[in-house]
C-alpha cells in the first residue's frame, strides 16, 4: 500500500466507524426520547393525532417528522428584540436572544442553547453524518449543529423557525 492511499483509507474507515456508532442514535426515534424525561416532569408522550391537533401542519412536519422549512421564510430571521426562544411543541426555553446571530443561511441561528434545552443525535439522512438536535422535553426536531459559528463556542445551531416560539422580555 502506498502512503498516498492511507489518508483515503483512514477517512473511509473513520466514516464507517462513525456510521456504525451513530446508528444507535438514528434508530432511537424522537418519541423514545420522550420516555427518558426527568422524573416528575410531564413526558409529553402524545399520540400522533394529538400532535397533529396541537401543531400547525408546518410545525408538525418539522417537529414530529424531522422536516426542514424553506430557508428565508421564518420571521425570526429578522427578530431583534430581547427575549427567549421556546420549543413550539412544549414551550421549553431553548435559546436566549443574546446567543442569536445572523448566519446568512436563511434559518434562525444561535451559538449556544440554554442549559438543559436540547439533546443531540447523529443524523445520516444526507449520507454523511450530521449532528441533529431535538427539544429535550418533547423530542421535537429543531435543526442541526454545525462547527462554523462565532465565538465563543464556534457552533451554529441552525434552527427551523416554525419549531420555535418567541417570548419577548417584559
Amino acid at each position: 500500500m502506498t502512503t498516498s492511499m492511507q489518508p483515503w483509507l483512514l477517512s473511509r474507515r473513520s466514516m464507517l466507524l462513525a456510521s456504525i456508532a451513530g446508528m444507535v442514535g438514528v434508530l432511537r426515534a424522537p418519541d423514545q426520547v420522550l420516555a427518558a424525561s426527568k422524573a416528575g416532569e410531564a413526558t409529553w408522550d402524545l399520540s400522533d393525532g394529538e400532535w397533529k391537533k396541537r401543531l400547525s401542519p408546518e410545525a408538525y412536519q418539522v417537529l414530529r417528522q424531522e422536516g426542514t422549512e424553506r430557508p428565508f421564510t421564518s420571521p425570526f430571521n429578522n427578530e431583534k428584540r430581547e427575549g427567549t426562544y421556546l420549543c413550539a411543541g412544549c414551550d421549553l426555553p431553548l435559546f436566549a436572544s443574546t446567543a442569536k446571530f445572523d448566519s446568512g443561511t436563511g434559518w434562525p441561528s444561535f451559538w449556544q442553547p440554554l442549559p438543559g434545552g436540547v439533546e443531540t443525535k447523529v443524523d445520516f439522512k444526507l449520507i454523511l453524518p450530521r449532528t441533529e438536535y431535538h427539544c429535550r422535553r418533547c423530542g421535537g426536531h429543531q435543526g442541526h449543529v454545525f462547527n462554523d459559528g462565532p465565538r465563543p463556542t464556534g457552533k451554529r445551531y441552525c434552527n427551523n423557525g416554525v419549531a420555535l416560539r418567541f417570548q419577548p422580555t417584559a
